[in-house]
């Protein structure tokens, strides 16, 4: 630790720094555990969907297949009182083809139909997938809002957490890369324990803020925010492509979220996509047959797979909507389609979207390891695997030096003076991060007018200042 009167002398106060990377630490990294988890699971959503739905892609394909139409029936047929929702297109020979309906319950369903034969061979809910629920975990920790509100707060401490680390990494007497960029094997555990969590927290430092920050925008307070911003800016448009209201709304991921969901919701990588209704109550045989015309306009188109087709609702009759959710947000197309003559109505893709909402989609894309392929899912997995050595390296050091019957905070700051510039930064923060900045000044609060006044928990907290002069 540097001497008294250095940390004195220096800007910004070390232990005031270190005291506020403590306290984010002790916020995050229950949080930073499950996320960096179940955030390494989802980097590989489309892999883990293909492995657990191999029953239902190597068909027979020997003979032609029956026509979408007939598809779409069959697997009404299968579900008494059902309504349409959604059909994909298959993306390959010998794949089942995925048709979305809805039961009489108001329960959305998947179900696999055999494009040949017309057999129903399974179906899921959708909200008990279990990428769904991987999904609902890493966004909202399975508890809706309210818990979409908490990783959105461990968010925010967390990008304190790294910027604080940053500061007290900062070489201030460089003397070689050996604990700075590398660790020191040869220093005692202790040092060695000290340079895992220091030198990998540098190295995924940037990634790890990339996430953070990419991951706002589908935070229920965060996101909410942002809206009402773009409103008052002028910047709002009629649909927006990604929504934070946890999968309950149009599609956007989740969550964290993150390749696409199939009909467009209810996780990162199907935000955007618009949320697939059931076809209106004056759906009927006629239009279903509309929809061969559809898919033989949209299949010769190559937009990347999953296209899903769906009745366009609120527009003129026989319309059709054809969207790729694809995970690599900057290559979806949304087209809306003549259910008569198959022409092509309207286009919007990447290029005629807004800024905000080109930055949210290459973010997204980037956040769920999908916009440069493997090399990106190699970069989520890496940062996730460190931010647990991280955490781990974090816990052992804490243990270690804390005095029995204490928490083991860094004391306060030996310097009276305050810090306009390390004033300014939080406030700054604050401002960018309003549910951090709130329990900031709820903490602050409950500091000043209740712990320092319990002699207990003023000890336990460490929140006595030290004596000049000590360490």
């Amino acid at each position: 630790m540097p001497a008294p009167n250095s940390l004195h002398r220096s800007w910004p106060d070390y232990r005031a720094v270190w005291r506020w990377h403590f306290y984010a630490g002790i916020v995050c990294i229950p949080f930073v555990v499950i996320l960096a988890l179940s955030g390494a699971v989802y980097l590989f959503k489309a892999e883990i969907e293909a492995w657990r739905e191999r029953p239902y892609d190597s068909l027979a394909t020997e003979g032609s297949a029956s026509p979408v139409s007939a598809q779409i029936s069959a697997a009404l047929a299968a579900f008494p009182g059902s309504r349409f929702e959604g059909y994909e297109l298959p993306s390959a020979p010998g794949r089942a083809a995925r048709i979305l309906v809805r039961d009489g319950s108001g329960e959305s369903l998947r179900a696999y139909v055999d494009p040949r034969s017309l057999a129903v061979l399974g179906s899921v809910k959708e909200r008990e997938r279990f990428m769904k629920l991987v999904f609902r975990l890493h966004g909202e920790l399975l508890m809706g809002n309210r818990g979409s509100n908490l990783v959105e707060l461990a968010a925010c401490w967390t990008i304190v957490m790294v910027l604080t680390g940053l500061v007290l990494w900062w070489p201030r007497q460089l003397r070689g890369l050996a604990g700075v960029l590398y660790p020191r094997f040869h220093g005692g555990r202790r040092i060695l324990f000290r340079d895992f969590h220091a030198v990998t927290g540098v190295w995924i430092s940037a990634f790890t803020l990339i996430l953070l920050f990419s991951g706002l925008p589908w935070a229920k307070f965060w996101g909410d925010s942002l809206k009402k911003v773009r409103q008052v800016t002028g910047t709002a448009v009629v649909r927006q492509e990604w929504s934070n209201d946890g999968g309950r709304g149009a599609e956007g991921s989740m969550g964290r979220g993150a390749g696409g969901e199939t009909a467009g919701r209810g996780d990162h990588a199907g935000h955007g996509g618009g949320r697939l209704r059931e076809a209106p109550a004056e759906f009927t045989a006629n239009d279903l047959a509309a929809v061969d015309i559809v898919a033989a306009a949209v299949s010769p188109l190559g937009l990347d797979a999953p296209v899903v087709l769906a009745p366009a609702p609120g527009k003129a009759p026989g319309r059709w909507t054809a969207k790729s959710t694809t995970a690599n947000r900057p290559r979806r197309v949304d087209l809306v389609i003549d259910g008569t003559s198959g022409a092509v109505i309207s286009r919007s893709d990447f290029a005629s979207k807004h800024i905000i909402d080109k930055v949210v989609a290459v973010g997204i894309a980037l956040h769920e390891g999908r916009l440069f392929g493997w090399p990106n899912q190699l970069l989520g997995l890496l940062t996730a695997m460190g931010l647990l050595i991280v955490c781990a390296s974090a816990l052992w050091l804490w243990l270690r030096r804390r005095d029995p019957g204490t928490l083991g905070a860094p004391p306060p700051g030996v310097s009276a003076r305050r810090s306009v510039p390390l004033l300014i930064a939080v406030v700054g923060l604050g401002v960018l991060l309003p549910l951090f900045g709130l329990s900031l000044v709820a903490v602050l609060l409950l500091e000043r007018l209740v712990l320092r006044q319990v002699p207990a928990a003023r000890d336990w907290l460490g929140l006595v200042s030290t004596v000049r002069g000590k360490s």
